[in-house]
């Protein structure tokens, strides 16, 4: 039964709405802000419900800075090892956007899996006993933290969720570095983040106003 709640719960993330999409740099210009965020599980390619709501939200806080929104690429399916490929995505982008334009400020988030995604992305050890996937070469140099201002995860898979879903799945653990400026979210009676059983709970972030509440996380930080 609690396997059956844990996939009920993570199939809830489908899109529904328009997504933002993947922005390239045009040229040698370099957006003020890049928002790097990985969707949940099952949403379409893009960022999702949360995430849209999340960018709506900052960008009506920072008036004319140009932000730019970067959908992190990987499956979101029901199959957790493959999270490993939002990882390796999510690092090459923040990696690549602190190397070629570092004046601009990076948001990193996501939602369920994506927060997953996310969290892992900033881990700054390997776990005792962890063998990497293939295309993980290790942590992120401890250097690209300077250019990550905001982290936020709206319903990041509980230590007790994710032994539902893949045991082999290490803790999610947030690399000291950036604990400081990462803000989790976790809304009431989640299953996936806080062991409840409202399913419902866990596709809300993005009009329960948590999605508000990390934009003026994220553009506090970005002052």
């Amino acid at each position: 039964m609690l396997r059956g709640l844990a996939i009920g719960v993570i199939c809830l993330a489908v899109g529904r709405g328009l997504q933002a999409t993947a922005s390239a740099e045009s040229g040698a210009s370099c957006p003020d802000v890049e928002v790097v965020f990985a969707r949940g599980t099952f949403e379409a390619p893009g960022i999702g419900d949360t995430g849209q709501a999340f960018v709506d939200a900052l960008n009506s806080r920072l008036g004319g800075s140009a932000v730019d929104v970067y959908a992190v690429d990987y499956p979101a399916s029901l199959d957790f090892n493959d999270a490993a490929q939002g990882v390796i995505d999510a690092s090459n982008r923040v990696e690549s956007i602190a190397a070629t334009c570092p004046h601009t400020k990076i948001v990193l988030g996501g939602y369920s899996q994506g927060a997953a995604v996310a969290g892992y992305t900033t881990s700054d050890a390997v776990p005792p006993g962890y063998v990497l996937p293939a295309g993980l070469t290790g942590v992120m140099p401890a250097t690209i933290a300077t250019h990550v201002v905001a982290v936020t995860l709206f319903g990041k898979p509980s230590n007790g969720f994710l032994n539902l879903i893949d045991r082999s799945a290490p803790p999610i653990t947030i690399g000291h570095l950036y604990a400081g400026k990462t803000l989790e979210l976790c809304a009431a009676g989640d299953p996936v983040c806080a062991g409840g059983l409202d399913r419902a709970a866990h596709s809300a972030y993005k009009d329960n106003g948590m999605a508000e509440q990390a934009a003026e996380f994220a553009s506090n930080a970005l002052v």
